[in-house]
């Protein structure tokens, strides 16, 4: 298995109310007070108007069920993910739970491959390169079973996922990168990205 998946990430301009827009310059490691006012907006927003909270996952590879693809959730992805979640229910988030969420030092990545053994994807990894930098990941862990995928009973038969978490102090969020996953069988699969486009 020897993928490499294009990543295509646009610029994203929230905008929340008059004259108020915030425009993403980079994964953000420490948000200002409006960046986080904005994040939480757009989830209470998103939730009025029933759209779903993964909408703010930072997705790349394929946008198809056959190929490689996953997504990645910065900080103020999350607080959008978690603000949404909890309008659904007519909650809001907490101070502590803000809090949390914006001290995390971690990133989360998730990644969907291809194999044709339910458990193909055990003992996978997961790296994240700039340039000749090798970032090993805080954590990682696979599905120990994959589910059948959109292909079966045709190769590939399997879909797993891959997740890792990186330290925010282990990478540039603003540079150029690539994610890199090993399947246990052999072979990488490749996303390149640009997290001076994401937010």
């Amino acid at each position: 298995m020897n993928w490499v998946c294009t990543g295509i990430l646009a610029t994203i301009v929230v905008t929340v109310g008059p004259g108020m827009a915030v425009p993403s310059a980079a994964i953000e490691i420490e948000p200002t007070h409006t960046q986080i006012r904005v994040a939480l907006a757009r989830g209470k927003e998103a939730a009025r108007e029933q759209r779903r909270p993964d909408m703010f996952y930072v997705t790349f590879g394929a946008v198809d069920a056959l190929h490689p693809g996953g997504f990645l959730l910065t900080k103020l992805g999350s607080l959008s993910v978690m603000a949404a979640h909890l309008a659904l229910r007519g909650a809001e988030p907490s101070q502590s739970d803000i809090d949390h969420v914006i001290s995390a030092p971690t990133m989360l990545v998730s990644t969907v491959i291809l194999g044709d053994a339910p458990s193909f994807a055990v003992d996978s990894y997961m790296v994240l390169e700039q340039g000749a930098k090798t970032i090993k990941p805080a954590t990682v862990r696979v599905d120990g079973r994959a589910d059948r995928s959109a292909a079966w009973p045709n190769s590939p038969r399997f879909k797993a996922k891959v997740v890792a978490s990186f330290n925010y102090a282990d990478f540039d969020p603003t540079g150029k990168a690539s994610i890199i996953v090993f399947p246990a069988q052999g072979g990488t699969v490749t996303f390149p990205l640009d997290f001076s486009q994401i937010e």
